[in-house]
């Protein structure tokens, strides 16, 4: 089969288009020929080897977290799932064993692997996951759409649904609107959730457009001091939850944002991965700051779900044939799309 993958850690030059064996399945696995896979900063990760990423070996790895295509190969043991479904899968895949797995917490499965990050990915003409990772997409959403979903919705779910549990009468700050979590995030919080939205991005442009997916308000943080510009829209009160994909750079700003009993949920950091936290105001203003790394399967569920209703959509900026995948990374490196960078196999 014709896939991208690495051998040694490096730019964008390091990734290999070239021919692999196809994956065999085991008895509770499926094989999905793929039709579209979504980049993610994990694969940009992955391939420099950086951020907890460097591996020794100099074997093969198909990078490529979410990927959407048709199931071709059951295992003996599958129920539920057949040849010819159309399936995206769920990158994540917990043991399904342990405590946390049994206990219905699989986010916080210690024996976690991820799909193109760990174990081959969708960078590539087939992949094979667990049967009960792949989920059914109807026939009038496209692959790309539903290859869009997972590393961007689940985060966003996990932080402002989940944990967050953010309200409809409560006002959120969602930081980046142009980044793939920060288009999920305006669209939970905004067509799921109800809340007030706040945004922020780099210019007008992007601006109109975080806009037109359900932001109410933006910062164009290049032109406006964040902190100041949420207070004046809220009156002085502040939000009532943060949701940071970004790191380091906007954290001391978003942070004093907080309205009393806010909470700050962090999915990424982009940015950088060191801040200082303030104490005081932890304290003072009794806020909650917590991590997600991901989300479980049933928030997965809910994300296919609320896709299936219209409630959210995946929003694509550019689209790359596969063996193009060096050009999509340099693209994604060079921080001009708005949504969702998309490799078509």
């Amino acid at each position: 089969m014709k896939a991208v993958y690495i051998t040694e850690h490096g730019g964008p030059e390091a990734l290999i288009y070239g021919d692999l064996p196809e994956p065999a399945i085991d008895d509770d696995e499926v094989k999905v020929r793929v039709r579209a896979c979504a980049l993610n900063r994990l694969d940009v990760y992955t391939r420099a080897g950086v951020r907890g990423t460097r591996r020794s070996s100099t074997e093969p790895l198909v990078l490529g977290n979410d990927a959407a295509g048709d199931v071709t190969e059951v295992g003996a043991r599958v129920r539920g799932v057949a040849v010819g479904d159309r399936v995206v899968l769920d990158p994540v895949l917990a043991c399904g064993q342990c405590a946390t797995c049994c206990a219905g917490n699989d986010a916080l499965c210690p024996h976690r692997r991820m799909l193109g990050s760990t174990v081959d990915g969708g960078y590539a003409e087939y992949v094979k996951a667990p049967a009960s990772n792949a989920f059914l997409i109807p026939d009038e959403m496209s692959y790309a759409d539903a290859a869009a979903l997972p590393t961007t919705f689940m985060p966003s779910w996990r932080i402002l649904v989940r944990q967050g549990q953010l309200r409809p009468w409560e006002t959120v700050l969602v930081l980046s609107a142009s980044a793939g979590v920060g288009t999920a995030a305006i669209q939970v919080a905004k067509h799921v959730v109800g809340a007030r939205v706040i945004t922020t991005t780099s210019t007008p442009e992007k601006a109109a457009k975080a806009r037109e997916i359900g932001a109410d308000e933006v910062i164009v943080y290049t032109e406006e001091d964040v902190e100041e510009r949420v207070k004046a829209l809220t009156g002085g009160r502040g939000v009532d939850m943060v949701l940071d994909h970004v790191g380091a750079e906007f954290y001391d700003k978003a942070f004093a944002s907080l309205a009393l009993g806010g909470r700050y949920g962090v999915c990424g950091v982009t940015t950088g991965y060191r801040a200082q936290l303030h104490m005081g105001l932890l304290f003072s203003k009794q806020l909650t700051l917590f991590g997600v790394m991901m989300g479980t399967r049933e928030d997965f569920r809910h994300v296919v779900d609320a896709a299936r209703r219209g409630l959210i959509a995946s929003v694509i900026s550019h689209t790359f044939p596969l063996e193009r995948a060096a050009e999509a990374h340099q693209a994604m490196e060079d921080r001009a799309a708005f949504g969702k960078i998309l490799l078509t196999v």
